[in-house]
């Protein structure tokens, strides 16, 4: 491409339609006949998935940059069943500060139209109403800006260009104590803490869980250290009591730990730069130093803390004693695989819960309650991978939760389940090996802690902490089995090419100075639906061979590329990781296509 005006292929954008309607628009139903004259950025998303989260994440700047000239629509796009309901979708827009229109699309209906196959996948509609570029993953929004920046000077040229404000109208500010709190812990004085996401504070509570005694940050979303009131985090989780009587707190979108002080309530940074990690960033070191990736969660266990990675699908620990950071289990790759830490497959950790000899974790993306053992083994308890899920009680191998983010040790050895998405509090017993159900109507629990007899529940939905009597029988729930509904895309048995497509953004280059610049990594579900072509290589292309025997699957396939800058006269160009997981539903069908074709990054020229 050259810095002058591109000549692109004119594609039409399909409609936008959604059963669910519009969002942040004051109950203005939009077409895309209605944005002529904006560069539009379609955003398809999902609220479960912490790639979607981060994307949301760099499009912020890029909304305040343009605002005159670009329209970011954000189409939800389910995969769980609980994304599916409305007012589910109308909760995560406020919880994550969406600050644009959204489109609640539960039947995929717009999805489909676009032909996407990942969460999340971003699409430029230029001002005439054609599309111009694709980018499936995260990583994309410094190409993006460069194509709105070129797209703003040629329609201006062309008169087709219309600047304004855009159609996102601000919903109304609920006047309640917490708003979509996160996680909860116990202080020594008897009072709860408890991390206030959405307005991106602490607030320390009476015994009662609701009297408020402090609030801790200014409230606005930032990345400052100092008093009470002048420190800032952005949406912040998880809290661990440390040795020394400080809190540990998992600054969730600054991709950092930060130290509370209780006594004085002084705020202090303990890991992370702020910055978000990537492939081929340091993963060990000191501490300040290291990025991390969307800590979600943080437990002290054998001395050290253990941080829930969910944005890379890792655990992490930080050693207080040493101050250094380093990656305990977990390679990166989205999924459920037990067996020593370096070889685990994880996907989106997001509660802990430490035992003398046990560290609990709830797997969101995977509907697992997972362990590690002090051997640093992990091990699944419950769950089976990233597209089975539902409420189901009884033996574990047969149970099913949905998309938990809260793990609590309870004194008789057994486990509670903030069993998000199913609106419950579930219990496992490793004694047994049976799954129970000790409450439900209980909006989007997302932690728990106990107090004496009583067990004091994370309902972030309802914005409120909920006390329960930990019952002594479970309550009975009719079963229900889920498995993530997608559209199959019909291949024919036998050899398969798979092509991951990847075009460099204008003015970058692949970035060859250390080695290759891609990775490619497939696995399959049933792991017997691939006879060949299982595992990692730097080629982004790759020939399958697929079990006629085996008539249905999912295809995992993870891609990564890494772009810089093409300037000969920088000696330190800046560069960029584009990265993407696809969970491809195949059906094998005689006589179907031979060849699937997964765009990373690409732009039709």
């Amino acid at each position: 491409m050259t810095d002058s005006a591109p000549r692109r292929v004119r594609v039409r954008a399909p409609e936008l339609i959604g059963k669910g309607g519009w969002l942040n628009t004051g109950n203005t139903q939009y077409t895309l006949a209605d944005l002529r004259g904006r560069v539009v950025v379609l955003d398809f998303w999902t609220f479960c998935c912490i790639n979607c989260l981060h994307v949301l994440d760099e499009l912020r700047e890029l909304e305040e940059k343009h605002r005159d000239t670009v329209v970011v629509i954000g189409v939800h796009s389910p995969k769980f069943v609980h994304e599916a309901e409305h007012q589910a979708v109308v909760d995560a827009v406020e919880r994550y500060g969406v600050e644009h229109p959204v489109l609640d699309d539960p039947e995929l209906a717009t999805w489909k139209q676009y032909a996407v196959r990942a969460w999340p996948t971003l699409v430029v509609i230029d001002p005439e109403g054609y599309v111009v570029a694709q980018h499936a993953g995260e990583g994309h929004a410094h190409a993006i800006e460069r194509l709105v920046t070129e797209l703003e000077a040629e329609h201006e040229a062309k008169g087709t260009l219309r600047r304004g404000d855009g159609p996102y109208v601000a919903p109304e500010p609920e006047p309640t104590a917490l708003r979509f709190p996160g996680k909860a812990l116990s202080l020594p004085s008897g009072h709860v803490l408890v991390s206030d996401t959405t307005r991106h504070q602490l607030v320390e509570l009476e015994a009662d869980g609701e009297t408020v005694v402090r609030r801790i940050g200014s409230g606005s979303r930032g990345f400052a250290d100092g008093g009470p009131l002048d420190a800032s985090f952005s949406e912040p989780q998880g809290l661990a009591l440390l040795d020394d009587g400080s809190v540990v707190v998992a600054d969730t979108v600054n991709h950092a730990l930060r130290r509370l002080d209780l006594a004085t309530g002084a705020v202090s940074t303990l890991a992370g730069t702020g910055k978000q990690w990537w492939q081929g960033s340091a993963t060990s070191g000191p501490a300040r130093e290291v990025d991390l990736s969307s800590p979600w969660d943080v437990a002290l266990f054998c001395g050290k803390v253990w941080i829930a990675m969910a944005g890379v699908h890792q655990l992490w620990t930080y050693d207080p004693v040493t101050g250094t950071v380093a990656v305990a289990a977990g390679t990166t790759n989205e999924g459920l695989v037990d067996g020593p830490g370096a070889e685990a497959w994880f996907a989106q950790p997001s509660g802990l819960a430490a035992t003398a000899d046990r560290l609990w974790l709830a797997d969101s993306e995977t509907s697992a309650l997972r362990w590690v053992d002090l051997d640093g083994q992990v091990h699944t308890a419950v769950g089976t991978g990233l597209f089975d899920f539902g409420h189901r009680d009884g033996a574990a191998d047969q149970a099913l939760f949905q998309h938990p983010l809260g793990v609590t040790a309870l004194p008789d050895g057994s486990v509670a389940v903030a069993d998000t998405y199913n609106h419950a509090l579930r219990r496992y017993d490793p004694a047994t090996g049976e799954v129970t159900t000790l409450a439900t109507d209980l909006r989007e629990p997302s932690d728990a802690v106990l107090d004496g007899a009583d067990i004091v529940v994370v309902e972030s939905a309802r914005h409120r902490l909920t006390r329960l009597r930990l019952p002594e029988e479970a309550v009975s729930v009719e079963s229900v089995a889920h498995r993530t509904r997608r559209a199959a895309t019909e291949v024919a048995p036998g050899r398969l090419r798979l092509d991951v497509i990847f075009q460099a953004p204008a003015g970058q280059k692949l970035d060859t100075r250390y080695g290759p610049s891609t990775r490619l990594l497939v696995s399959a579900t049933p792991p017997e639906l691939l006879i060949e072509g299982e595992g990692a290589d730097p080629d982004l292309s790759r020939e399958l061979e697929l079990n006629p025997a085996v008539t249905e699957g999912v295809l995992h396939v993870s891609a990564m590329a890494a772009s810089c800058d093409d300037d000969p006269a920088n000696p330190y160009p800046a560069c960029h990781v584009h990265q993407q997981d696809w969970g491809v539903p195949l059906r094998l069908t005689e006589g179907a296509t031979d060849r699937l074709p997964l765009v990373l990054a690409g732009m039709d020229e």
